[in-house]
């Protein structure tokens, strides 16, 4: 009987135990899903905990609308310099990559041979010149004998023609001596025009030749010229920038060196049929030589201006299955979500309608944002927030829909 009795209790001891670890995960499950509901109801939700978001400010200003495109600096003026007759240089007045003027000497040839033929001439107008004196005297002396009818005037003629034909000769000798004291100019060899020497290709006792290899290039920097190309359908805005005066055309420099500023100065007169695109030229003042001959840069052209823009980051902007939107931040720190369309977009910058000037746009955590969502604004880590630049800078952006 005693046997039976601690039975029963050790078993029933092991029932209560058995079934106080089946309750102990029950008890947990209910602990987790009473904590899911209260983590699913994140900050993102109105009225949950407030977002962390940095702002800036919509500015109005003028913004440029600008067209796009890649150009080649190219010399307005550069001239390979050649002999006009076969010499030998005696000497060399430049060095490469020298600076010369307009006039300056670049090189002297052998004068010798001209300055001979010059001096030939010379001499043989004297002998004319002596000839044309005796003719004359004869021809006075013969009008003196016709007033005393000592001869006839066929005689008298005759001097005449002696005289005319003397004078003519003494002109072929001025020629000669013209022609003479041209040929030896030719063995000064001077800059046609102000620009930086390129490389030398002679030296003093070269033979040289007026169909031979160039003997420098003079190339001019300052002005220079950016020629690029723009699509057809832009040829009526070039058109119109070339004849307001040139407009504005910035000439970007690679590797983030900077920019340029210059003037539309020409427009091609037809459109290539290959490409479908109109060639342009744009000048610019290069005195710090920023731009080089046959670099590439980037172009951008201003072909409008819009008036009292309002500006906001384009990374700002959220596109939408319904279209795009920003945040902006009421006064009471609450989010707003705000329709806007960009009429124009270039580097950090948007140009936007739907957005009032001064208004607090939401730049980082936009992405945790629901509208009607409290906020707390937290300052920029950098300054890439602010939107200061101009909507003419840099950039690889190409311009939208112009108002």
């Amino acid at each position: 009987m005693k046997q039976t009795l601690v039975g029963w209790v050790l078993a029933a001891g092991a029932f209560s135990i058995v079934s106080g670890c089946g309750k102990e995960p029950a008890a947990g499950a209910s602990v987790a899903a009473s904590a899911a509901p209260a983590a699913s109801g994140g900050a993102s939700r109105p009225g949950g905990g407030a977002v962390s978001v940095t702002t800036v400010r919509a500015l109005q200003r003028d913004v440029d609308v600008m067209l796009e495109a890649t150009g080649t600096v190219t010399a307005l003026n550069s001239v390979d310099i050649r002999p006009q007759v076969s010499s030998v240089i005696t000497q060399v007045h430049i060095r490469e990559g020298q600076f010369v003027k307009a006039g300056q000497a670049l090189f002297t040839l052998d004068t010798r041979a001209d300055d001979v033929n010059l001096a030939k001439a010379r001499a043989q107008m004297a002998k004319d010149m002596a000839s044309l004196a005796d003719a004359q005297r004869q021809l006075l002396r013969s009008r003196d004998l016709l007033a005393q009818n000592f001869i006839s005037q066929g005689a008298v003629d005759t001097n005449q023609t002696l005289v005319d034909a003397q004078q003519a000769v003494v002109a072929a000798d001025r020629a000669a001596i013209e022609a003479a004291q041209v040929a030896l100019s030719y063995n000064r060899i001077s800059a046609p025009a102000s620009g930086r020497a390129g490389a030398i290709n002679v030296f003093a006792g070269s033979t040289v030749q007026p169909g031979g290899t160039a003997l420098v290039t003079i190339t001019q920097l300052d002005p220079i010229a950016v020629s690029f190309s723009l699509p057809q359908r832009n040829l009526g805005d070039a058109l119109h920038t070339l004849r307001s005066g040139g407009g504005k055309v910035l000439a970007v420099l690679p590797e983030g060196r900077g920019t340029s500023t210059g003037k539309l100065q020409f427009v091609d007169n037809t459109v290539d049929a290959n490409s479908g695109t109109v060639r342009v030229k744009a000048q610019f003042d290069n005195a710090n030589e920023a731009l080089w001959p046959g670099s590439f840069v980037g172009v951008r052209l201003a072909i409008q201006t819009m008036k009292g823009a309002i500006v906001v980051p384009q990374a700002a902007v959220i596109q939408g299955p319904r279209g795009s939107i920003v945040y902006t931040v009421d006064a009471d720190n609450k989010a707003v979500s705000r329709p806007v369309d960009v009429l124009y977009a270039s580097g950090p910058d948007a140009v936007a309608s739907g957005v009032r000037a001064g208004e607090r746009i939401v730049l980082d955590g936009r992405q945790n944002l629901r509208p009607g969502a409290t906020v707390i604004e937290r300052a920029p880590v950098d300054g890439a927030a602010r939107v200061g630049r101009s909507a003419g800078a840099a950039s690889g952006a190409t311009p939208a829909s112009a108002p």
